[in-house]
């Protein structure tokens, strides 16, 4: 119970504020638009080079950690996506956006900021390998799949489908930041120390601003209609992705410090990027939406509940 209070409540009290100065009216739509939009294209961006080009990638970068977490993943899209074309009838188009929230974890806003509560700063390394290829992966093979879907819907050439997904991926600001992060790693590049000293001024703002913002933006979306297969999105992102996780993870005896940073990861609910996702294909959006919402709110329990089986 203590770590539920000193860990994730104060992570969920940031939403509740955003959530509440949203309902009451403090700030309009636009200005919580407008504190997401630099989070997600500028701070969060800049937080993500700057962790990449400081880590220690060859240490960092554990084939077993990435095999369980992203096994967990790609196989939570696959039931997510199939589930919703046969279970609950969902043409191909919106199976692929539901499977998408499925996929994509929380893994910035809540389980960065939930494993360092719980494990300190010094904890986070293994954290940052998952997200280095978290956006990447997880928008690769969501625009593929879709990209294919929508081209076969409408009888193109999949020769087309490549070019698509790379133009969009190089437009995604997170994949940029990443980008540029490992290029400045690779090549030993170094910035005098003002602009060290301003980006990490930038850095500091990035998951408290970004979770206020993402509990004003959540307040929209509250769920409405389709409950079961946001159940069953609640279902694949809160309790078998980290299942699967911690089962790989345990069969490959991670490390400590890997095993808490992939099955925490793991155990997120769907970034906002789920609906943003939805939002650009125009998609499932309230599913997306209300999955997002509901999720995060069962991760409160849910990941206190897979603290608890952490070394």
């Amino acid at each position: 119970m203590q770590a539920l209070i000193d860990v994730i409540f104060p992570v969920f009290i940031v939403i509740g504020f955003g959530y509440a100065v949203a309902w009451r009216g403090l700030l309009s739509e636009t200005t919580i638009d407008g504190l997401m939009i630099f989070t997600q294209n500028v701070a969060i961006p800049c937080l993500l080079f700057r962790a990449i080009w400081t880590l220690d990638l060859a240490d960092s970068f554990s084939v077993p950690l990435l095999v369980s977490f992203y096994t967990g993943s790609l196989t939570c899209f696959t039931i997510g996506l199939l589930g919703a074309r046969h279970l609950f009838k969902r043409d191909w188009q919106d199976s692929v956006a539901i499977g998408f929230c499925c996929l994509f974890a929380n893994s910035v806003l809540l389980g960065l900021a939930i494993t360092e509560r719980a494990f300190g700063p010094d904890a986070l390394a293994a954290n940052y390998a998952i997200i280095a290829l978290h956006s990447p992966f997880c928008y690769g093979v969501g625009i593929t799949v879709m990209e294919f879907v929508r081209a076969r819907a409408a009888r193109q050439p999949n020769r087309d489908v490549p070019m698509i997904v790379v133009r969009a991926m190089f437009r995604n600001a997170l994949v940029i930041g990443i980008a540029f992060g490992t290029m400045f790693n690779l090549l030993g590049i170094s910035l005098p120390a003002p602009f060290t000293e301003a980006l990490d001024m930038i850095v500091r703002t990035a998951l408290p601003a970004a979770l206020f913002a993402m509990g004003g933006v959540l307040y929209r979306y509250r769920p409405d209609g389709d409950m079961r297969i946001i159940l069953f999105v609640c279902a694949i992102t809160l309790l078998l992705h980290p299942a699967i996780t911690w089962t790989l993870g345990t069969s490959f005896a991670l490390p400590d410090d890997a095993m808490r940073s992939a099955v925490i990861t793991a155990a997120m609910a769907p970034g906002v990027n789920c609906y943003v996702f939805a939002n650009i294909y125009g998609r499932a959006r309230r599913v997306a939406a209300s999955s997002v919402l509901m999720a995060s709110g069962l991760s409160i329990v849910t990941a206190w509940l897979w603290l608890g089986t952490l070394p």
